[in-house]
């Protein structure tokens, strides 16, 4: 069955809109400043904030529209098949420490909607993981064992209401799901309340730790006690995690349809299944086709793909589709806590490896508790300094593809052609000593910019369904006209 696509546009963002915190002054100071207004740095604010901190948050574009505002919006602490590996390479007390923080992070959110009346469509439900190969059996049984094992509500079960054919799944009772824009909106509006100020539309570019940490942005500066980056991926380049975060995107397509009763993920193809209900209208959810940020794939065959699963799953019409960023750390767990090993004030929040609902809820809770003196009992396991021998495998393996990229984007630079763009299309190219990336909108204006991306210099390649230019070694993103639309890049691709 063929689905139409719609143009991109992220269901939670077009069902709720937010009002314009754009044209506020910036404070000279505060006690902390937040950078990044999703789920983890919101979060923090509104635990700071409660705790009596004068919080300043500062947003690139709009509150919940970049990363948390373009997710599936799952609420559970059943991230795949997690425990088992994060069992064997840690220790069932790494696994326990991991899982009841996840948990955590759910009863949280539905304690503070509840206490503070936000009507984000909290619902519970139950999580599986399921596969349809007979190969992946066994690994679905020990899952569920490590995950039991680690104080977890799981258990194996055979049949999955699905209409495939499985052949068993993990599940997870009583987790949940919600609308994330309407969640943080909420959550800025408490902010508020409380005394917190929040600027959108203004940009971070430096950071001074010494004598005193301040932010510069395009708008001036801001001096703090301290400060928190939860930019999603790092921008400000000091602690490697250039090296040490993986970057995929996962494509999502939402339509009119009757959705199962639960959320579900499969174990190979990673694809996600989930309902929602907005008024009276029904939606299926449903995710998957992950790629590496940057690389040059036809993104709009990997949505028609997505169309066609989502058909199976009794989607008629598709209403909505999106594409989310996500960053993966070296070990799979989080990097939630102190920047880097010499800072005391400086504080980061990355690496939800495509689990940021708890994930950035959870860093959330665990920086307010750091930031005000206190401790959690996964701080250390969250800790971003950590070291192991297996990450550093891992980072030199990193290297490689990143060396790769580097070199692939020039070498297609070299073999473009020089023919003239339709509207609609786009291709990167040598020009003397320049690398340029040329788009010719669908009113025929050709826009032309540098090539190279402003963080590290590789070069990017064109986004077909998004109509972005995307970097392959660290993820920026950028538009066409060259504005930074995702770090860690903070200035824009300048005019060819």
């Amino acid at each position: 069955m063929s689905i139409e696509l719609p143009e991109p546009r992220s269901l939670w963002v077009e069902t709720a809109p937010a009002p314009d915190r754009g044209g506020r002054d910036l404070p000279a100071e505060a006690d902390v400043v937040v950078i990044g207004a999703g789920i983890a740095g919101l979060t923090t604010a509104y635990g700071l904030a409660r705790a009596g901190r004068q919080v300043v948050v500062l947003e690139a574009a709009e509150v919940a529209s970049g990363v948390s505002g373009h997710t599936t919006a799952k609420l559970s602490a059943q991230h795949a098949l997690k425990y088992a590996t994060l069992t064997s390479r840690k220790g069932r007390q790494a696994a326990t420490r991991y899982g009841r923080a996840q948990l955590e992070a759910i009863e949280w959110v539905a304690r503070t909607s509840s206490e503070l009346g936000i009507d984000c469509g909290f619902v519970r439900r139950d999580s599986f993981v399921y596969s349809t190969d007979t190969a992946q059996l066994g690994k679905l049984q020990q899952e569920a064992e490590a995950a039991a094992e680690a104080g977890l509500p799981a258990d194996f079960v055979e049949h999955v209401d699905l209409p495939i054919t499985t052949v068993g799944a993990v599940r997870f009772v009583d987790q949940a799901q919600f609308h994330p824009r309407r969640w943080l909106l909420g959550l800025a509006d408490a902010i508020e309340q409380l005394g917190g100020r929040i600027v959108e539309r203004v940009r971070a570019r430096k950071l001074d730790e010494r004598p005193t940490p301040t932010v510069h942005t395009d708008r001036g500066q801001v001096k703090a006690r301290d400060v928190v980056v939860a930019t999603h991926y790092p921008i400000f380049d000091r602690g490697l995690y250039w090296a040490r975060l993986d970057i995929t995107r996962d494509l999502v397509v939402a339509g009119d349809g009757q959705a199962p009763p639960g959320v579900y993920l499969d174990a190979v193809t990673h694809r996600s299944i989930r309902g929602h209900t907005e008024v009276d209208r029904h939606y299926v959810i449903v995710g998957g086709e992950h790629y590496r940020t940057g690389e040059p794939v036809d993104v709009e065959a990997r949505y028609r793909r997505l169309a066609e699963a989502a058909a199976t799953f009794g989607v008629t019409k598709a209403t909505h589709r999106w594409s989310a960023h996500d960053m993966t750390t070296l070990d799979n767990v989080p990097y939630i806590g102190r920047y880097h090993p010499a800072t005391r004030n400086v504080w980061v929040a990355t690496g939800f490896g495509q689990w940021g609902m708890t994930g950035g809820t959870s860093a959330g809770l665990v920086l307010t508790q750091l930031i005000t003196g206190g401790d959690h009992p996964a701080a250390s396991l969250y800790d971003p300094n950590r070291f192991d021998l297996k990450s550093s495998v891992t980072l030199a393996e990193d290297g490689v593809k990143v060396g790769k990229q580097y070199v692939t984007g020039y070498s297609r630079a070299l073999t473009a052609t020089p023919d003239d763009l339709a509207p609609g299309t786009a291709k990167v190219s040598r020009r003397g000593a320049d690398v340029v990336a040329s788009y010719r909108g669908e009113d025929g204006q050709l826009r032309e910019v540098s090539a190279r991306c402003t963080h590290l210099g590789c070069v990017v390649a064109f986004n077909n369904a998004e109509k972005t230019w995307d970097c392959a070694c660290h993820g920026s993103r950028f538009a066409t006209d060259g504005s930074v639309i995702q770090g860690p890049a903070t200035r824009p691709l300048p005019p060819a």
